[in-house]
């Protein structure tokens, strides 16, 4: 399973990364033309998105104990989604042995 999750947030890293190279080299973000900030299927995805991102947020919350390791991370997936969120993710993977539990990524380690 740990192997499994770490290709799968390197491939979400990856193909985030291209995506967003790609249309930003489209058209930059601070350039989207007016009526698609005012759509409601943009206004509704966005909505989906940073919802999403919170309830992640909420899981890192749990894991992280320093107020400054969890503003950080809230201020990196506010601004950068999905590619702060693998890159978390893929930090949680790494840290446990590749047959390790999934229970050992997803909850917080008992400090020594």
């Amino acid at each position: 399973m740990i192997v499994f999750l770490r290709v799968f947030f390197i491939v979400v890293l990856i193909s985030m990364l291209a995506v967003t190279t790609w249309a930003s080299k489209q058209v930059p973000l601070w350039k989207i033309p007016y009526e698609t900030w005012t759509h409601p299927w943009w206004i509704a995805t966005l909505f989906d998105a940073y919802w999403g991102f919170l309830t992640f947020y909420c899981w890192v919350v749990y894991k992280e104990t320093s107020v400054l390791a969890r503003a950080l991370w809230l201020v990196a997936i506010l601004l950068l989604g999905n590619i702060a969120m693998a890159v978390y993710a893929l930090i949680q993977l790494f840290r446990v042995p590749a047959n390790g539990s999934i229970e050992t990524v997803l909850l917080r380690r008992k400090r020594a």
